[in-house]
């Protein structure tokens, strides 16, 4: 069903500029896309950690004006918390072990990219986004792009949102749903004469990691939350699920590619159909992935066993679907949409 790129991975941490002196890239992964100007263009989620200093754990985050700031710990310091390889905590404060911000890159294939000159980039800005911004979707609605990403700061995870006309000026509108929330894709039409999205918040001790949908008259003030989907005992999406990008229209019903993972945290693709005139109606989903970690690149990384996607661009009945693999590179692969829809009809 899948059709990967021969040229995977199309992106790894090598081939992306450090932002700024004193800072390393450690993962490029989880790209938003869409197509501008004839061209196709990723907006790539960067990782970047400081370079290393002998004796001494750094990290980085933004200060409330977007600029870099790093901050230096002795490691000899008893206060100093290096148990989890993804944060560092000190006297109670937990910060992450990478610094994330977007970065604009383009091709004319589709799958050979190149970063533009002068480069753009899109950091965490604002008390909510000091420890970066992250897994960005794009939208394309009334002739307009609206970013929704991961906004991470000391006071949580949640969801914000940029857009653009040009891609040269944007406007920031804040935080859209607030922690603990993520993977938050918009529809790229009005069903019932009403704007919706995707997301999920999550509840470590009652609930769960459900994807959830929401609808709004202005796309800024978003209500009517109802959970369509929760994670299944003993299946592949066990653990944890959420949107990837936006849903597909098709004659069926609006196609969702989604990501599962189990609690052991191997994450594959699966997919979902909701109703046309009614998003929160599920018709039909994968009791099996459609895409699982297989290649090399996909099974081992900076976390190894992961596919991620919340990227994709559709002409016709194909989709070019753009995913981070291990955390750690970017990757594409293609899909027909029919395949998709034969899947879930005959209960895949």
């Amino acid at each position: 069903m899948i059709q990967r790129f021969l040229e995977n991975p199309i992106l790894k941490p090598s081939m992306i500029t450090p932002s700024s002196a004193g800072m390393a890239v450690e993962c490029t992964l989880n790209p938003g896309a869409f197509e501008f100007n004839g061209q196709t263009w990723l907006l790539v989620r960067v990782a970047e950690r400081p370079v290393p200093v002998e004796g001494k754990t750094t990290v980085s985050i933004f200060d409330d004006k977007g600029a870099l700031k790093i901050l230096s710990f002795d490691n000899a310091d008893p206060d100093l918390n290096l148990s989890d390889a993804r944060a560092v905590s000190y006297r109670g404060t937990a910060y992450l072990s990478t610094l994330s911000h977007l970065r604009l890159l383009c091709s004319d294939d589709g799958v050979h990219f190149h970063e533009p000159k002068p480069s753009r980039s899109l950091t965490g800005m604002g008390s909510l986004e000091t420890y970066g911004i992250e897994d960005c979707r794009v939208a394309l609605i009334e002739g307009r792009y609206y970013l929704t990403f991961t906004a991470v700061s000391e006071n949580g995870v949640g969801v914000g949102m940029i857009s653009t006309r040009d891609w040269q000026t944007f406007k920031r509108h804040g935080m859209m749903l607030p922690p603990h929330n993520k993977d938050c894709a918009l529809f790229e039409e009005k069903v019932n004469d009403k704007f919706w999205c995707l997301h999920r918040p999550s509840s470590p001790e009652l609930g769960g990691n459900y994807i959830w949908l929401a609808s709004s008259p202005d796309l800024d003030h978003w209500g009517n939350h109802v959970c369509i989907a929760r994670t299944r005992p003993d299946m592949w999406d066990s653990g944890r699920i959420g949107a990837g990008c936006s849903p597909i229209k098709t004659e069926k019903g609006w196609l969702i590619i989604y990501h599962g993972a189990t609690n052991k945290n191997r994450y594959c693709l699966g997919a979902m159909l909701l109703d046309l005139d009614d998003p929160t109606r599920v018709i039909a989903r994968s009791k099996s992935p459609i895409m699982e970690p297989a290649e090399t690149y996909e099974t081992k990384g900076f976390f190894g066993e992961v596919i991620f996607t919340n990227g994709h661009v559709v002409h016709g009945d194909e989709i070019t679907m753009y995913y981070g693999a291990a955390d750690e590179v970017i990757c594409g692969a293609k899909i027909s949409i029919q395949a998709v829809l034969t899947h879930l009809a005959s209960g895949g």
